[in-house]
């Protein structure tokens, strides 16, 4: 079945242990890996790959072996508890083992996670993942982190409260950074705020907030990181306007590489 945003929010955060499936898929390849983990973390729980109740099968090794999805969603872990199959970089070639795997799945068998980049409406994987039942597809969208979000976010790096001020100072930064360079400042905050427990304030969020061309470097760093090549140019040529060099740009990604 295919979620609305709201649902899929709340899907995210309370996922139905009876699906069998979930398809996962957007451009912004960080937001679908970060969705993807935390998903992980509710259906099998934190301890799920020291368990060995994760298998994790990259698309170009299911195009090798058809069969090991198949295997993989029916084989009986050594520890007990839920058991998640996750199948990174999927793409419409692999509808049809996707196909098998839930006419074959049953109740108690690993729950399949799949994700995948942009996919059009007319796309198979979409397809399958929208009409069959207890199967799941969420797209990602580009669109500025919503108040939900960034409480996911601030509650991840375990940041107080934020009051009014604080609240709509994040809510404009949601809007001018990249989600991935959003993600770094609310972890700097996380950790500029450890050991108070004081409602945070747009003090602190400026306090650690990044510069024009901090935010601008950081979503570069963000961008070559996921392998977006096709926004690399746009971000250099604004970071070259505000006066920043090759030489400080390759500093930067040392440190960060």
């Amino acid at each position: 079945m295919k979620l609305s945003t709201r649902d899929a929010a709340a899907f995210l955060r309370q996922p139905d242990p009876k699906v069998a499936g979930v398809l996962i898929w957007g451009e912004d390849a960080m937001r679908v890996a970060q969705k993807r983990k935390e998903l992980i973390a509710r259906l099998a729980g934190p301890e799920a790959e020291a368990e060995m109740r994760l298998s994790r099968l990259p698309a170009a090794d299911l195009r090798r072996d058809g069969a090991a999805l198949l295997d993989a969603v029916k084989a009986q872990g050594f520890f007990p508890g839920p058991r998640v199959v996750f199948v990174e970089g999927a793409t419409d070639g692999l509808a049809p083992l996707f196909d098998t795997a839930l006419k074959d799945w049953v109740p108690g068998d690993a729950q399949i996670l799949a994700t995948a980049g942009q996919l059009a409406a007319k796309s198979a994987l979409r397809k399958l993942f929208e009409a069959r039942p207890l199967v799941v597809s969420i797209g990602i969208y580009d669109d500025p982190p919503g108040p939900e979000e960034i409480a996911a976010m601030l509650a991840a790096a375990a940041v107080p409260e934020p009051d009014l001020d604080g609240r709509t100072l994040l809510a404009e930064l949601a809007r001018a950074l990249d989600p991935g360079a959003l993600r770094m400042t609310v972890e700097k905050l996380g950790l500029y705020k450890h050991g108070d427990a004081s409602p945070t304030t747009a003090a602190d969020i400026t306090a650690v907030a990044p510069r024009s061309t901090e935010a601008e470097t950081d979503a570069l760093l963000a961008v070559v990181a996921e392998g977006r090549a096709p926004q690399i140019a746009a971000l250099l040529r604004r970071l070259y306007a505000q006066g920043t060099t090759p030489v400080s740009l390759c500093i930067v990604a040392l440190r960060h590489f």
